[in-house]
């Protein structure tokens, strides 16, 4: 593969003349972008230090980066950086990293190699089709006069009218661009080459610069508004968006898992022959952070063993034979009301209740609910950023009184001020419902997100709403927050109104696969090729079928597993056969890492089986969103890789 970024440094005599008058240098290297990725290391930035040291210079230290064009990543790479005594700071990059540094470093900065290459295009300008966004394409064209930020009318937009006295027609206060490239070719023996290449013509009355201009700037405040990284997938909710919630048929047999939270499975606490009833509990609690599981129908218990399972292979669960009546356990009556409950009373409802992270996680709730620390605020999660899911959002419509109760039960039993309830942007029809049910409440706010994924997750939805950074390796209770999901929200609202046990849940069955798309209310264990085939089954043949998203779903080679507590949708998609590739390390994945990670070296290491490396990359901090593989140009199975490095590093001494 060819190396795109040429960049080489200058020739001894010129570094001999700009080092003259300079000494105490810190060497700032790029590691070259667009490129095989078999190295960590740059030569250049040895050979530099080599010849600063034979022109008799002090070299304070030197820092090898990738992509320093990234100026979010590189702010954060270079504090406190630069060691103290360093005078002057050389940079070896493109123009595009050696500028970036230029506006950090704080320090005269200076170019140690040829930020013009004049045989190549640098950066993403690798095709004949310029795209004038950023004008690096053209700077080897203009000598390094910039057509953008040094013509007031931009020269990309075609002939001006002139200059006056040396001065832009536009700008008084400006040099005219057009003679500063004269004078720059003239001197740099290039002016021929330049008169004889092709004129642009472009109609300057059809572009308004300024406009473009501002617009850019906007959208890359945009970029990273909330929170750093982050994508854009195509949502395609509007499969079911605006289907209401059907109640799925009863089931003639369920299958529960008995693990279907984080931490240890759950105890049976019945057997074969044994006569359930809806709610009665089936499992109990096995270690602090478990839950216990209920029966969902009311019927006899045919089997305890071992049955598919959509995350875990296969599970122990208690399958039950429905007798098709539904007969409520005496346990499920109704609680005092939540004036009269005190705080760990809520928690103790929440824990029997086998209330668990609906979103997908399954964390035990009433854990979430004694944190270790003072909690000032709790987030309701209602952004629901996976594409094509609609059930959380279908819950905050048709169950918004219910939504807001439990958050006031979290906020009691936490011993929090205020509540917020985040909802993005594409579902304003649930914003709208929500703002007028919590307009009398003064401890509780509905604050409107901008549609980003992966806004959902606790550590960028905390930072979206309250500017706090959760620590590497730390909790939301670290920075006084706890956040919960929308449907177990509302789980909690049951378990204190009705007494019920989580034993259902919202479900979308969606799409482009799947025949007719919908939300439906499905009660845990139910079959998941069932739902399916309700939904009139699957069109055509090459099909990929998840629990989930399509972002952070499970895969199901096999779809009869049971629907379990977390599971938000069943999609069916259309098979993505794409061939993975080698890295060309363009940087994408690291620009879209919420987690401002650097997932390349992920790939690599994993390869390598370097599970050292991995952690000190910090891959325990990936939230496994996908937003890497999403982006790959190579399409690397990313998640994999990191999955199987994080798996390592657990059993590391």
């Amino acid at each position: 593969m060819e190396n795109y970024t040429k960049y080489k440094l200058k020739s001894n005599d010129e570094l001999a003349s700009v080092l003259a008058d300079k000494d105490n240098l810190f060497i700032i290297a790029c590691n070259k972008c667009f490129k095989e990725f078999e190295t960590l290391e740059e030569p250049e930035c040895g050979e530099f230090e080599k010849i600063a040291a034979e022109n008799g210079k002090t070299v304070t230290g030197s820092a090898r980066v990738d992509f320093l064009c990234n100026k979010i990543q590189t702010e954060k790479k270079l504090q406190d950086l630069i060691p103290e005594g360093t005078e002057n700071v050389f940079v070896i990059s493109c123009g595009l990293g050696i500028q970036t540094v230029a506006d950090l470093a704080g320090k005269p900065v200076y170019a140690a190699s040829n930020s013009l290459n004049y045989t190549g295009y640098h950066g993403m300008a690798l095709t004949e089709r310029k795209c004038d966004a950023c004008a690096q394409c053209y700077l080897n064209i203009t000598g390094g006069v910039c057509p953008i930020v040094d013509c007031s009318k931009s020269l990309v937009n075609g002939q001006c009218g002139g200059a006056k006295n040396g001065k832009c027609e536009v700008d008084s206060n400006k040099d005219c661009a057009w003679e500063k490239i004269y004078r720059r070719l003239e001197k740099q023996g290039r002016l021929e080459e330049f008169l004889n290449q092709p004129i642009q013509l472009r109609d300057y009355s059809k572009i308004n610069f300024k406009f473009v201009n501002d617009y850019v700037k906007a959208i890359r405040a945009d970029r990273l508004e909330g929170y750093y990284g982050g994508v854009h997938p195509s949502e395609r909710k509007e499969f079911t968006e605006h289907l209401a919630l059907k109640r799925f048929p009863d089931p003639e047999e369920v299958v529960i898992p008995l693990s279907m939270h984080a931490g240890a499975p759950a105890n049976p606490v019945v057997q074969v022959g044994d006569t359930v009833k809806v709610g009665q509990k089936i499992g109990e609690a096995a270690a602090f952070i478990s839950s216990p599981v209920h029966s969902s129908v009311s019927g006899t218990v045919v089997a305890i063993e071992n049955h598919g399972h959509a995350t875990r292979g296969e599970c122990l669960s208690v399958v039950i034979r429905s007798d098709g009546k539904n007969t409520l356990h005496e346990s499920v009556q109704p609680r005092k009301g939540l004036e009269e409950l005190t705080p760990d009373e809520i928690v103790e409802i929440v824990k029997e209740a086998g209330i668990v992270g609906m979103g997908g996680a399954g964390f035990p709730t009433s854990v979430k609910l004694k944190p270790a620390k003072p909690v000032d605020t709790i987030l309701l999660n209602g952004c629901e950023c996976e594409p094509l899911l609609t059930a959380d959002h279908r819950v905050l419509l048709e169950f918004a009184d219910d939504v807001i109760y439990g958050l006031q039960a979290i906020l009691k039993a936490v011993g929090a001020e205020k509540g917020v309830i985040v909802i993005e942007d594409n579902k304003p029809d649930a914003i709208q419902l929500m703002n007028e049910k919590t307009a009398g409440l003064d401890n509780i706010e509905v604050v409107t997100a901008k549609t980003k994924y992966p806004q959902g997750a606790e550590k960028m939805l905390i930072k979206r709403v309250t500017g706090r950074k959760v620590p590497s390796g730390g909790l939301p209770a670290d920075v006084g927050c706890v956040v919960s999901n929308i449907s177990t929200t509302k789980a909690i609202a049951d378990a204190i109104l009705k007494g019920m046990p989580l034993v259902e849940r919202v479900v979308t069955v969606t799409g482009e696969r799947i025949k007719n798309p919908g939300n439906y209310i499905v009660k845990i264990g139910t079959n998941t090729k069932d739902l399916i085939d309700y939904c009139g089954g699957v069109t055509g043949d090459d099909i990929t079928i998840k629990a989930g998203g399509p972002m952070m779903g499970f895969v199901l080679s096999d779809v009869n597993v049971p629907i379990m507590k977390g599971s938000n949708g069943i999609i069916a998609v259309d098979t993505d056969h794409t061939v993975e590739q080698p890295c060309i390390k363009c940087g994408r994945c690291m620009d879209v890492c919420p987690m401002e990670l650097s997932p390349l070296y992920f790939a690599k290491f994993a390869d390598e089986q370097n599970w050292q490396g991995m952690k000190d990359k910090n891959v325990m901090d990936c939230i496994e969103c996908r937003c890497c593989e999403y982006i790959c140009a190579s399409k690397i199975p990313l998640v994999t890789k990191i999955k199987a490095g994080k798996n390592a590093v657990r059993g590391m001494k």
